[in-house]
């Protein structure tokens, strides 16, 4: 597993932040996208903010690429680092259309937890973990 450490939100500057990955619900439902290229499930997230984004505008695109949420509500939970440093959030997805071609994902599961097959298991479990004790203490259940 790669090692990654969890920190407060606050720790470092927004512009700090290299990328967003965001633990998803949608309809009651965790939302899981399958990456062709990984050939495995992943939480959706992006591995990079692009230049003159935010982090909302990454999280927001990124949940259109890889889930075809096209609205979504954006709660922000922690910052990781890996290598560098990266915003754990947690996202509600209000309306959801078709999943993009053009991307990595070919197709999406919604589940009531984890599943078999995840690309990155030790780091998608802590993030799920942290993302719903989080939400069930915030009451964003």
């Amino acid at each position: 597993m790669l090692e990654v450490k969890l920190y407060n939100l606050g720790y470092c500057k927004e512009s700090e932040y290299t990328r967003v990955v965001c633990v998803s619900r949608y309809q009651g439902k965790y939302v899981f996208c399958y990456n062709k290229k990984r050939d495995g499930f992943e939480i959706p997230g992006g591995q990079h903010i692009e230049a003159g984004e935010t982090w909302m505008d990454a999280a927001t695109r990124e949940m259109y690429e890889e889930t075809g949420a096209t609205k979504v509500m954006v709660t922000p939970i922690c910052v990781y680092k890996i290598s560098t440093f990266g915003l754990l959030c947690f996202c509600e997805i209000l309306e959801m259309g078709a999943l993009p071609l053009d991307y990595e994902m070919s197709e999406i599961l919604l589940s009531d937890d984890l599943p078999d097959n995840l690309t990155y298991p030790d780091t998608y479990k802590l993030y799920f973990e942290v993302v719903k004790e989080k939400s069930a203490n915030h009451n964003m259940n």
